[in-house]
């Protein structure tokens, strides 16, 4: 029942504000203008995405801390308040790219900062599963472990985002695998988090879908990954659950970033080689793309679900 309540609230609240945030981005001059690029959908879209999925997950989060909820980890809300930080951060700055287009290295120090404060309010990364059991990792290592997973979120969930409804879609799908994990693991409260997300996600993607009247923007790239990188966390690490969903763009990401370095070129600099746009341009339709990898997502976030785990990893 109150799981229902949750992503109701989270769902119909963004579905409400994303006509508004539309709006409101075409006033601001947040609008993304078709070139021969990257960019080849075919009118003038709304960004400020970030906006409406905020506003859809902080419903939410109110009326979880509101409803009658065991907590049973004292920390949690401490944990929250700290993303909810790093979130204002990621979201201001995505806000102001999204009308300016700002250079990469004020969204890296961005990006930067927002992990420091979600990990200074205690998301860590304590200790890895291995075969003989859990490893313990160093303070210092275990810092900078959450930090390098924070930040592979953000940029993973930004690289994604080349297609009309992909990075959000593959987030919801991850977003559900974290909260039938969580509750597989009795943690009834930490469980609303990530249903929370994927309500606000369900409202936002009838707007965002092929063809989208409103895109991500950076504002709600570097939100979706820095929320589901931290979620992952939260209550006990279940970072290969989330690995596994995003294992695809990941690897894509990963071999895009040496591909530019080897080619001398920025790493963080856009282009055509990524594997969504490799298939449109052998000439797959953008829903078929889409599904293709939803698919493949599902499939591998499913099997985190049924094969044997092993020892849990865990975070502060």
């Amino acid at each position: 029942m109150i799981a229902g309540i949750v992503f109701a609230l989270a769902a119909l609240a963004t579905w409400v504000a994303t006509p508004v945030v539309m709006r409101v981005a075409r006033q601001w001059g947040a609008v993304d203008v078709p070139d021969e690029g990257r960019h080849r959908h075919r009118l003038p879209t709304a960004k400020l995405g970030g906006l409406a999925l905020a506003l859809g997950f902080l419903t939410a989060l109110a009326g979880s801390l509101v409803l009658p909820v065991e907590r049973d980890d004292p920390a949690e809300i401490t944990r929250v308040l700290g993303l909810l930080v790093g979130l204002a951060i990621v979201l201001v700055v995505g806000v102001y790219d999204d009308r300016h287009e700002l250079r990469a290295w004020p969204q890296f120090l961005a990006q930067l900062a927002a992990a420091v404060v979600v990990i200074a309010f205690g998301v860590r990364i304590d200790s890895l599963p291995t075969p003989l059991g859990g490893l313990d990792l160093p303070e210092a290592f275990a810092i900078l472990f959450t930090l390098f997973w924070l930040m592979g979120m953000m940029n993973t969930v930004n690289f994604l985002d080349g297609l009309d409804g992909l990075a959000a879609g593959i987030v919801a799908i991850a977003c559900a695998i974290l909260f039938v994990h969580t509750q597989q693991l009795g943690q009834e409260s930490v469980a609303l988090l990530p249903l929370a997300l994927l309500g606000a996600i369900a409202g936002f993607l009838p707007f965002n879908s092929f063809p989208a009247k409103i895109f991500l923007g950076t504002s709600g790239a570097l939100f979706l990954g820095l929320a589901l990188g931290t979620l992952s966390i939260i209550g006990g690490a279940k970072v290969a659950s989330a690995l596994l969903v995003i294992g695809i763009p990941v690897l894509d990401t990963a071999w895009q970033i040496v591909r530019r370095v080897r080619d001398g070129r920025a790493p963080y600099h856009g282009d055509r080689g990524h594997l969504h746009f490799r298939l449109i341009d052998r000439g797959w339709s953008q829903p078929q793309v889409v599904w293709m990898l939803y698919g493949l997502s599902a499939l591998f976030g499913g099997m985190s679900l049924i094969l044997p785990s092993g020892m849990p990893v865990y975070s502060r």
